[in-house]
This record gives C-alpha cells, structure tokens and sequence, in this order.
C-alpha cells in the first residue's frame, strides 16, 4: 500500500468519527485512528521489504539472473 492509499484510509476514518459524533456517539478516539493508521502503515512497510528483497526462491533465481545479464 502506497502513501496515497494510508492517507485515503486515514481521511475515511477521521470522517467516520466526526459522523459518529455528529449522530452522539462518540466511541471512535483520535488516538485510535492514529494507532491503527501507523500499523497497517508499519505491516505494509514490512510487506514492500520482503517483496523487494531477494530472500524467496524465486528472488533469489532473479538475483542470479540479473547478476548473470550484469544489471547487478
């Protein structure tokens, strides 16, 4: 997930809890939103590491490939 994506899920969440409240229920905190934000953030961060790191069987075939063809 991309910085766009975090943002747009922030935004919903804030305008959730500003709706909530609106309507008396006031049960979504900011510091909730805040917290689930930086994890989802933080689980992707760790996705796009494993992704774009040669540790799998098949990374580890491309990185030979590529040290093969001299692109690394």
């Amino acid at each position: 997930m991309n910085k766009d994506k975090l943002t747009l899920l922030a935004g919903f969440l804030g305008a959730l809890k500003l709706f909530l409240a609106s309507i008396g229920y006031d049960i979504i905190r900011q510091d909730m939103i805040d917290s689930f934000v930086n994890l989802v953030g933080f689980g992707f961060a760790l996705y796009a590491t494993y992704k774009n790191t040669y540790v799998t069987t098949h990374g580890k075939k491309q990185k030979e490939v590529l040290k093969d063809k001299g692109l690394m």
